[in-house]
């Protein structure tokens, strides 16, 4: 399915299958001895609805929350503060047999495909393990259903019995999403999915993500640095800057007029191949500072070229600006 016959999908009218309130998920840290404990602030107050057949994209340099979103987001870690709601279910701070059942609403596809099958297993009981575990199906019926599943994703029939070394990068992240799919999620977590991938198999594997999505009305919580591959898949993207959120809106109000100095920055080192497309580039001054020690008021004050002494002293609301929502004092009037 094109990017363009995708853009004209109406958005979904029903309640979001997703919502996180305020999510927060902070670590002690050990200094010493004789040291009280630092906290760190992986993530402080993220918000945001997904609807069924969605994908809301998050983007932001490294150490900026993205992949501690998807692990609160995955269950796999409970936030220190916030809500969860899973299909109108509080799954905050579920745990034992309540955890085990809405856990396979919400299945993660990892971006190493090398390393994320086992290497002893057959494909075949790589995609069946899921339904061992959490159904009642025959042997038989695991088969077919893990021999659907492969067709679905492009995998011939004859590769049931092979060895996850016997595959290609691209073949072994079809794997890898032919196994989320098993227990039919709902939402699935696609974190950095085609990073390890060559540049001619990412298009194709992305493709494939969208058709899927279509197919089984999925919600995709895409997580991404590379921002050319969020314009292409992404519904809605949401900016991370040191565990917050920066701007957080549809993705062409984005990518047309970004209200946020960090988000002109980020789309500013996006490759163009289209002259015409290319905008100036707008270097970041400095290096993202530590999430042990973040700066006063707003913490891209340091590194923003607009910053004021406002900026240093107050941190900004996200509040809503031109169609997104946009953590800057001055988003009027960036851009």
């Amino acid at each position: 399915m094109s990017a363009a016959l995708r853009d004209q999908t109406p958005a979904a009218a029903e309640a979001p299958v997703l919502q996180a309130r305020d999510l927060t998920r902070h670590y002690a840290v050990k200094r010493g001895l004789f040291k009280e404990p630092a906290s760190v602030k992986a993530l402080d107050g993220v918000s945001f609805d997904l609807q069924a057949g969605r994908t809301l994209a998050v983007v932001g340099e490294s150490g900026c929350g993205k992949s501690t979103l998807a692990r609160l987001v995955t269950m796999i870690e409970t936030p220190t503060a916030g809500q969860l709601v899973l299909s109108g279910q509080d799954v905050t701070n579920i745990s034992g047999g309540a955890l085990k059942a809405v856990r396979k609403n919400v299945q993660i596809v990892f971006q190493d495909p090398y390393a994320s099958l086992n290497p002893r297993k057959r494909v075949g009981a790589i995609l069946e393990e899921a339904l061992k575990i959490n159904t009642d199906m025959s042997a038989a019926e695991r088969r077919a259903a893990a021999e659907a599943m492969m067709a679905k994703v492009g995998l011939r029939p004859e590769f049931y019995n092979r060895y996850p070394h016997m595959f290609s990068g691209g073949q072994r992240q079809r794997i890898a999403i032919a196994r989320a799919l098993m227990l039919r999620p709902k939402v699935v977590v696609a974190d950095e999915p085609v990073s390890a991938l060559d540049l001619s198999v990412q298009a194709q594997v992305l493709n494939l993500l969208m058709d899927l999505q279509q197919e089984f009305k999925l919600a995709y919580l895409f997580v991404s640095h590379n921002l050319s591959v969020v314009r292409h898949i992404a519904d809605e993207v949401l900016v991370m800057y040191l565990g917050r959120p920066a701007e957080h809106g549809p993705k062409e109000a984005i990518f047309s007029h970004p209200r946020h100095p960090y988000t002109k920055a980020l789309l500013s080192a996006t490759p163009q191949v289209n002259p015409a497309l290319r905008a100036e580039r707008i270097p970041l001054k400095g290096e993202l500072p530590s999430p042990l020690n973040p700066p006063s008021g707003c913490a891209f004050h340091k590194r923003c070229p607009y910053a004021t002494e406002r900026c240093s002293q107050e941190r900004p609301a996200l509040r809503p600006v031109d169609g997104r929502q946009v953590a800057c004092h001055y988003a009027e009037s960036i851009g």
